[in-house]
């Protein structure tokens, strides 16, 4: 058994090195839960190392209430593993976290919990990658450093790791609440109140709705073009008929033809401040990874003047927020809709195959694997879908090596726990 460990002469600190027989994977979501699957139907061991207490916790802890999935659910869903026959076609957020924690169960999935990644390193000599993660016991009386050996190392941290708040004249003097889409769970905690959204993506659309739903007055701003499509077509999957008509058109046809179903759809939405991009829904996704809004009944209310939209936001004062067009704004409380990052740079030692904003260089569908056994999930900005995809080619490509070459150890084998 490869486990080494110190103690701080104090007491207070205790470090370990482990050797993993297998590949680390960093980040217990979707992405981290499919790669694990599939290397588990390979037949190869590995640790999932997670920083919350949790699976999925993007969406577990952060993400609100009325969530549900905006693609049908056979878009959704991971390896190996069907949604249940008895659950809707859009599942909710409760139902979705459900699928993922049976989905864990079913392939025996244990992630170690509460460790956060410090750093991870390729070390050419031993031709291993040294993770080095970090965790506080319970009381936070005794940090405890754990220095994983691997052959392999899978990030799937994802595209969403760490939120984005914009740097804004002001804010730190506005006396009202302030808080990212991340910490917005329902409408019902701002009764009564007018509330600046900033962000017009799917979740500023569906946060304006819910506030509007709960008798809240919201202003969303709209600053950057977007496109907005119904998300569905007489009855059908908007994102399914695109799937569709991709295998017999080509792509700019496509992109014209949702953009006058959208017309007629919705009408003209640009006269109430929504501009879209010059590029297609469809190009401008593929190109850029920026999605369009499925819209689920907020652009209904934007027409009725029940969800207003504004200008980008100059600065804001203590009780309220003056934008770019010059027109003040009386507001009780902000929530930026602004996004998420990912945070690779923070703690990944590699420049080649990430770059700096900590997406992998390569474009789909070639970014899943770089050099000296490192791997990424989930950063294709297509969705589940993406995240599937990636993870069968890592599982896949593991699993020919673990075949071929690991199948004499050259330490015994811990029963079931990925170490030796």
């Amino acid at each position: 058994m490869a486990i080494f460990g110190t103690c701080g002469k104090d007491g207070s600190a205790t470090h370990r090195s482990v050797w993993v027989n297998g590949p680390v994977i960093v980040g217990a979501g979707p992405s981290g839960l499919a790669v694990g699957a599939c290397l588990r139907a390979q037949g190869v061991p590995f640790v999932i190392i997670e920083r919350a207490d949790c699976i999925a916790s993007l969406w577990q802890n952060r993400t609100y209430d009325r969530l549900k999935l905006h693609l049908p659910k056979q878009f959704c869903q991971l390896p190996k593993l069907p949604f249940p026959d008895h659950f809707p076609e859009y599942p909710s957020r409760k139902q979705f976290i459900e699928y993922l924690e049976s989905y864990a169960n079913h392939f025996d999935i244990n992630p170690k919990f509460n460790e956060s990644v410090q750093s991870a390193k390729y070390d050419p000599t031993l031709g291993l990658w040294r993770v080095i993660t970090g965790s506080s016991a319970r009381g936070a009386v005794v940090f405890e450093e754990v220095e994983y050996l691997c052959r392999w190392l899978v990030v799937a941290t994802g595209e969403n790791a760490e939120r984005v708040v914009p740097e804004i004249e002001g804010l730190s003097e506005f006396k009202g609440e302030v808080i990212h889409a991340c910490e917005y769970k329902t409408g019902e905690n701002f009764k009564g109140q007018k509330v600046l959204v900033v962000g017009c993506g799917n979740s500023g659309m569906e946060i304006s709705l819910d506030l509007f739903n709960h008798n809240a007055a919201p202003s969303m701003v709209c600053r950057s073009s977007v496109h907005v499509l119904p998300r569905e077509i007489c009855g059908k999957s908007t994102f399914e008929l695109a799937m569709i008509m991709m295998r017999w058109l080509p792509l700019w046809i496509v992109d014209k033809i949702f953009l006058a179903l959208a017309w007629l759809i919705l009408g003209n939405i640009e006269k109430y401040g929504i501009k879209r991009p010059s590029m297609g829904p469809l190009e401008l996704k593929n190109k850029k990874g920026k999605t369009p809004v499925l819209d689920i009944g907020a652009v209904t209310k934007i027409k009725s003047g029940d969800i207003q939209v504004v200008a980008g936001v100059k600065r804001f004062s203590t009780r309220g927020v003056e934008l770019v067009n010059g027109e003040k704004l009386e507001i009780n409380a902000v929530i930026f809709a602004t996004g998420y990052r990912s945070n690779v740079p923070y703690w990944l030692k590699e420049r080649e195959f990430f770059n700096e904003n900590g997406f992998p260089k390569a474009p789909f569908p070639n970014a899943w694997k770089g050099q000296s056994g490192l791997y990424a999930v989930g950063f294709t900005r297509r969705g589940l879908a993406g995240a599937s995809y990636d993870a069968m080619k890592i599982a896949e490509d593991i699993g020919k090596v673990w075949k071929d070459e690991m199948m004499i150890p050259t330490m015994p084998r811990l029963r079931g726990s990925g170490f030796s």
